[in-house]
This record gives structure tokens, C-alpha cells and sequence, in this order.
């Protein structure tokens, strides 16, 4: 076995699990690059190599596939043999493609590499498996601390656009993508290390007001049944996700603000992103998931439905931060879910699949708003799009809040 099972200093909620978490958020930021900054050279990319606006978002398409299907596969590694080996793996991933991308000739080999290295068997290492992982840790605290932990996610979106974007004006996408591909190939391994111990035996949270309770028979429904419905939910709320974290920094240039401008406004909402991570962790301690899963979507649709009537500057960079503040919990929401309400020894392999229909639709979202775009000539039908989407998750969390309020009245 490449871990090691935990000695008894090092418990749930312990000092070493909160210095573990932090370790955590250093390796999500540094591994989650690789999804904000090929939104960021997507007009460089675009331009260089002659294509489409949707064969522009390919690269980012695939990369978000691999970065789910991924998951999968590390999240067993990890079950079986902690998360420091997909790490390394995936400190390996992120060098060759970033790297590979960098030295690219065409779109297709870009977009290979993005799906391959960068997704598959890069950032995928840093994504699931670390946000299962954080969940064995703690019981007391999960919620706040997967809320830390998935907050690298959006750290890296608030920290790697507008430093890729100097990059990019000053030395050029592709040098800038093989120096990163070489911070990250140097950094991650040395922080893996310290990743080694395995986490305590899986336990059930203790009981608190409006949380699940981990059985065979979530929300009622059978154990396949009930991943189904969350995978569902999660494409969906993504799909909509995607349409401005993928494509605002192509807004603002079709609008003339320019590419910089859009990269400042993608840096502020997943700045934000981090800030109701954090807030969303401490209301899941207090209401549980799903409740805080259809907080989340309700006021991602809001947020979605200001980008129809409003696109002045100001209104684009307070719009971000909204939408930013109004969407960053529901992602970590899932894996609460997951940890309440089905069986904790399967807590990685199901956190990392339902992870993975998250991860589909925003690669589905990032695709289909290019082509909305194209076939229409504008961003407004994508938003529509996207509203759409998430009024299919909205409906999906009522059922299953519905589910479980009939079974809560259910005799024992």
C-alpha cells in the first residue's frame, strides 16, 4: 500500500486534518489551473489557428470530459491507495500537457492535450479525490471544511487568469502555457508528500437538525437510483454554470471591452465564488446539502437572468461578482450530499461520479453556448440556454427535498 493507515493523533477534525486541509487548498489551486486558463487564450487560440468560435471551445470541451472521467479513476486510486499517488500522477499530467499544448500545431492536438494530460490524468487528480478525501476528515466541520477544500477550485479561477493573461501579452499563449506546465510539475510533487497518511475509517456523522442520514435507501429511492438523480442535476446546474465562466472573456471582446477586461470580470466572480463557498459550507453545517443545493440554484437563475438586460462594463463586472457570490456553494453541495445520505465507505466513488456529471456539463455548457453563439451570432439565446438548464436542477432538488420530507414522516 502506498498510504498509510492514520495513527490515533491524527483524528477527524484534529489539528492535522485542518493542516492537511490547508495543504489541500494549495494543491487545488495549483491543479485547477488548467480549467480557467484556456478560457483565458481562447481568442489568442482562436485567432491563431483560424477556427470557430465552438472549435475554439473544444480544447476547454474535452478538457472538462477528461477532467470528469478522471476523477473516477483517481478517486479508486485514492480509495485504495490515498491520495498522494494521483497526485503524483497527476503533478505528471499537468507538466506534459501543459507543455504539449504549449508546443501544439493545430486545434486538435490543443484540444488533446487539454482532454488528455491536462484533464484526465491532470487536474482531475486535485478535484475529487481531495474533496472525498477532505470529507473522511471531518464530521463536526464537514461542511465548512469541504467548503475550504472545493474553495481551490475557485482560487486557481481567481489567481491563474489574470496572471496568464500578462503572460500572454508579453511572451505569448504558448509560452505561457509551458512555464506553467513546469511550476506545476516542480510544486505539486514536493506538497504531495506531505498527502501520505490515509484518512480514519469512514464513520457516520452524528445526527443535526435538516441533515440526511446515510443509508441504502436515499431520498427513498434505490442507491442507483438516487446517484442517477443527482448526476442529472449536476449536468444540468453546470450546463448553466459554464455559459459565463467559459465565455466572458469572448463577451467582452465581442462587446469591445476588450479580452483583458473579460479576464478581470472571470477573475472577480470566481474570487467571489470563493467567498460563498466558504459562507455555503458554514450554512450546510447548519441545513444540510440539499437545502443548501436549491439555495444555490435559485440564485444562480437569478444571477443568470441579469446577464439578458444588462451589458455595460459596470454592469458586466457587477453582474460577475453576483453571479460569482450567488453559485460557488452548489458544486461542494454535492459531496455533502453524497457524504449524508449514502453509505460512507462508498464516499469516494460516488462523490467522484457525481463530481464527473458536473464536471460533463460544464464541458457540455462551454460547447453549447459556442454553438449557440455561432448559429445565432450572439450570447443572449446561450443565457436563455442556460436559464433553462437550471430550471431542471431547480426541479430535480425539489423532488428530493419533497422525497425526503414524506420519509421524515414516515413511523420509524
Amino acid at each position: 500500500m502506498i498510504g498509510q493507515r492514520t495513527p490515533m493523533d491524527k483524528r477527524t477534525d484534529s489539528r492535522y486534518a485542518w493542516t492537511r486541509l490547508f495543504l489541500t487548498l494549495a494543491l487545488m489551486t495549483i491543479g485547477s489551473s488548467g480549467m480557467y486558463v484556456v478560457s483565458v487564450v481562447l481568442p489568442a487560440v482562436q485567432a491563431e489557428f483560424g477556427v470557430a468560435r465552438a472549435d475554439a471551445s473544444l480544447p476547454y470541451t474535452l478538457l472538462m470530459i477528461g477532467f470528469g472521467l478522471g476523477g473516477i479513476l483517481m478517486g479508486r486510486l485514492a480509495d485504495r491507495h490515498g491520495v498522494m499517488l494521483p497526485l503524483l500522477i497527476g503533478a505528471m499530467g499537468l507538466g506534459v500537457g501543459f507543455i504539449g499544448a504549449g508546443l501544439s500545431g493545430n486545434i486538435w492536438l490543443f484540444a488533446i492535450a487539454h482532454g488528455v494530460a491536462i484533464g484526465l490524468f491532470g487536474s482531475s487528480a486535485t478535484f475529487a479525490p481531495l474533496v472525498a478525501d477532505t470529507s473522511l476528515w471531518f464530521v463536526r466541520r464537514r461542511g465548512i471544511a469541504v467548503a475550504i477544500c472545493a474553495s481551490g477550485n475557485y482560487m486557481a479561477g481567481a489567481v491563474w487568469p489574470p496572471i496568464v493573461q500578462h503572460f500572454v501579452e508579453t511572451v505569448g499563449w504558448r509560452q505561457a502555457y509551458i512555464g506553467l506546465g513546469i511550476f506545476c510539475a516542480l510544486t505539486m510533487p514536493l506538497l504531495a508528500l506531505w498527502m501520505r497518511p490515509r484518512p480514519p475509517l469512514a464513520t457516520a456523522a452524528p445526527a443535526r437538525q435538516n441533515a440526511g442520514t446515510p443509508s441504502d435507501r436515499p431520498f427513498g429511492l434505490s442507491l442507483a437510483g438516487a446517484q442517477t438523480m443527482l448526476c442529472i442535476a449536476g449536468v444540468a446546474c453546470c450546463v448553466a454554470m459554464s455559459m459565463p465562466q467559459v465565455h466572458i472573456v469572448a463577451y467582452c471582446g465581442d462587446l469591445g471591452y476588450g479580452a483583458a477586461r473579460g479576464a478581470e470580470m472571470l477573475s472577480l466572480m470566481l474570487a467571489c465564488g470563493i467567498v460563498s463557498r466558504l459562507i455555503s459550507g458554514a450554512i450546510c453545517d447548519r441545513i444540510g446539502g440539499l437545502r443548501t443545493l436549491l439555495l444555490g440554484s435559485v440564485l444562480q437563475g437569478v444571477a443568470l437572468l441579469l446577464f439578458l438586460p444588462f451589458d455595460g462594463l459596470t454592469s458586466l463586472y457587477l453582474i460577475s461578482a453576483l453571479f460569482g457570490l450567488f453559485q460557488g456553494g452548489i458544486v461542494p453541495s454535492y459531496a455533502i450530499i453524497v457524504r449524508e445520505y449514502f453509505p460512507p465507505a462508498e464516499a469516494g466513488a460516488r462523490v467522484g461520479t457525481v463530481l464527473m456529471c458536473t464536471l460533463f456539463g460544464m464541458a457540455l455548457g462551454g460547447w453549447m453556448s459556442g454553438k449557440v453563439f455561432d448559429l445565432t451570432g450572439s450570447y443572449q439565446a446561450a443565457f436563455v440556454n442556460g436559464v433553462a438548464w437550471n430550471l431542471v436542477n431547480l426541479t430535480i432538488v425539489l423532488v428530493l427535498l419533497q422525497r425526503v420530507r414524506r420519509a421524515s414522516l414516515q413511523p420509524a
